[in-house]
Order: C-alpha cells, then sequence, then structure tokens
C-alpha cells in the first residue's frame, strides 16, 4: 500500500501528531474518565482549554490587546453576511476587493445588506493577479479583501493602505500560515478547515472601536460584541473543535511559530511551480508569478484530456483529492502547513514521470 497524501483545498489535512494525541485522548480526555465531547462548557475544565486556545493564539500572532479573538459557528460563509450585520452602522455602502471565486460569493452576499463598491477588481484579467489600483469610497463602513483565493490560486503579498478605513479579511485558506500585522485590520476572520481544525469554527479577530454596531436584527449569538463580551460562551461553544485547534496550535508552536510555517509553505510552492515553468508547456499556471498562491497551488495540463488519467494514476499513488475547484477545473494542490514535506516531493516525482510518460499527447 503507497502512503497517502491528502491535497484537498479542506476540510484540510491535519497534523499526524494532533490526530493520535486526540484519538488516544478521545474516551478518557485528561484523566477525566470521559471523552472531551462530553466536556460541559460551563466547567472548570473546559474553561481552561478555551482561555488557553484563546491565549496561545493571541501570543502566535502577536494580537494587540484592543482585539478580541471570538470563536463563533458556521464556517467562514457566515461571516459573508455577519460582517456587513456588524459593521455597517449607519453607513449603507461598504468597499469589496474583487480577487476570485470566494471574494465574488462574499460580494453577492453583501449586496443583500448594503451597496457594494467594487473599489478593485481583476475580474479583466481572469483573475490571475491580485489588482493593485484600488478606488475606495469614503462613505463605506469598511473595505473587505480575501487574502488568498483557494480555486483560483491567487494569494495577497502587499495589500494597499486603506487609512482609517477599517480593513476586514476573509482569512480562510492562509491564516496561521505567515506573520500579520493585525493592527492593519479591523476585522480578520477564517473557516478552521484549512490550517487550524476541523470545520465548523470560524476564529474571528475584532478590533474594539468595532463592537457595538450591529444591526438591531442580527441574531445576539452572531452579535460580535455580545460574544465579545460572554467571552465567546454566549452559547455552546465548539468544544471539540477548539480543543484541537488548540492540539495545532500547539503543533504550529513547536515546529518554530509561523516564521516557520511561512518559510516553509514558500519552499514548497516554489518547488511545485518550479517543475510547472519547467515543463515547456505541458503544466500550464495562468496566475502572474509574483501573485501566485503559497497555500493553492492551481494549474491545468495543456492537453485537458489528459486530466482524468492524470488524477487516476495520482490516486492510484497516493496522492488524493488533487482535482481543480468545479469552477476552475483542472488540478489544483492544497499544500497547507500540515502537508508532510514528503508529499510535495511525490507529487513533484508523479508530475515529471507523467509528463515524460504524456508528452506525445500535447
Amino acid at each position: 500500500m503507497p502512503e497517502f497524501f491528502n491535497f484537498s483545498a479542506g476540510p484540510a489535512v491535519m497534523p499526524v501528531t494532533v490526530l493520535a494525541q486526540a484519538q488516544q485522548e478521545f474516551l478518557n480526555w485528561n484523566g477525566s474518565g470521559f471523552s472531551m465531547l462530553e466536556t460541559p462548557f460551563t466547567g472548570d475544565a473546559y474553561k481552561k482549554i478555551h482561555n488557553h486556545v484563546r491565549d496561545n493564539l493571541r501570543l502566535l500572532l502577536n494580537i494587540p490587546d484592543n482585539y478580541h479573538i471570538l470563536f463563533m459557528h458556521g464556517g467562514a460563509s457566515a461571516q459573508f453576511s455577519l460582517v456587513p450585520l456588524n459593521l455597517l452602522g449607519r453607513a449603507g455602502r461598504a468597499d469589496y476587493v474583487e480577487t476570485g471565486y470566494w471574494s465574488c460569493k462574499t460580494m453577492r452576499e453583501a449586496r443583500r445588506y448594503c451597496n457594494v463598491n467594487v473599489a478593485a477588481s481583476s475580474c479583466a484579467t481572469g483573475f490571475d493577479r491580485m489588482p493593485e489600483a484600488w478606488h475606495l469610497d469614503s462613505s463605506a463602513a469598511y473595505c473587505h479583501i480575501t487574502s488568498n483565493e483557494t480555486a483560483n490560486g491567487v494569494q495577497f503579498f502587499d495589500i494597499p493602505d486603506t487609512g482609517d478605513l477599517p480593513l476586514v479579511a476573509d482569512m480562510t485558506s492562509d491564516f496561521l500560515s505567515r506573520p500579520i500585522g493585525v493592527q492593519r485590520y479591523g476585522v480578520i476572520y477564517a473557516g478552521a478547515q484549512k490550517n487550524i481544525g476541523p470545520t465548523g469554527l470560524t476564529i474571528v479577530i475584532v478590533r474594539d472601536d468595532l463592537l457595538g454596531r450591529a444591526h438591531p436584527a442580527t441574531p445576539a449569538v452572531f452579535n460580535y460584541k455580545n460574544q465579545a463580551e460572554a467571552g465567546s460562551m454566549l452559547n455552546t461553544p465548539l468544544t471539540f473543535s477548539i480543543y484541537l485547534t488548540g492540539l495545532v496550535l500547539r503543533w504550529i508552536t513547536d515546529m518554530g511559530g509561523v516564521v516557520a510555517m511561512a518559510k516553509n509553505s514558500a519552499q514548497r510552492s516554489a518547488q511545485l511551480y518550479q517543475v510547472i515553468d519547467a515543463s515547456k508547456g505541458f503544466y500550464q499556471c495562468s496566475v502572474q508569478p509574483a501573485h501566485r498562491s503559497c497555500m493553492n497551488v492551481c494549474f491545468t495540463l495543456a492537453n485537458d484530456a489528459l486530466t482524468p488519467l492524470f488524477l487516476s494514476l495520482a490516486a492510484e499513488e497516493g496522492l488524493l483529492n488533487l482535482k481543480g475547484h468545479p469552477m476552475a477545473g483542472g488540478i489544483r494542490a492544497s499544500i497547507y502547513n500540515a502537508m508532510p514535506n514528503a508529499g510535495v516531493i511525490a507529487l513533484i516525482s508523479f508530475m515529471q514521470h507523467f509528463a515524460d510518460m504524456h508528452w506525445h499527447h500535447v
């Protein structure tokens, strides 16, 4: 049997040591005699974990004291609605930067609540880069970006200064993969299922001056101010997901923190892009080199008819979930923090061998 490597865009690969520890503790957590799944969130044992995860995240990302860390339900897609509900206040407008599939979904949802000004867009070039010219609306409540587009394979590496306009970022697919200057943002949110933990949990980091703006119709459990005041325990938190997130944060710390994560992801993605660029057109990446994602390496085959064979043979070699997003097609190798280096090496070897064997079909 080959060794298996999971290149899924999400839910994504998790560190083996984290899964092993969770397995070991599953039936008898912390010597309690019962599972973490059964631990009441109102008890001191769980509260200790909850606060420890929050504090460790603050240390990992150097989050200033004037920011609240919230553990919320609903995944990042819920935040597409909750951001305008919580931040618009009396403003009827918000800026959005259009960079690919997920930012477009975010904008469609935001239009249910406000007028959306497209402050910048790379749609005209097929989302092959991040836009450089931004035109912000002086009456906007905030400016929203998607820092990494998983379907399109583009990532922000240089974000213009929005001045006093609060910058809101969906960092679902590159959160904890690199250091970030949190003080540049008003709100950062991220679904857990890429680099953090299991699906369902969403981490929201919000500056304290942006609390208290929620629309009156905002459900109480989705009101940032309410959850901040309740320590993310206004309703039953996702206790097991938060516990697993704590194990992942400890793993990241042990591996050298987000600086080490950034170095590793840059090196591994560069190796994959080098194979693509050196293939003499057999593999093609449409994204401009300076904007290529370190998290999601998206590419196509010159002969698209070979794509099903590529995926089939890759799976036989233990290289799983490489099919591109349904919108984009092609191949997508998601190499989040927990992807072993051996997985990237195995994929590179397979790609080179496949190209050698099938070059005559191009």
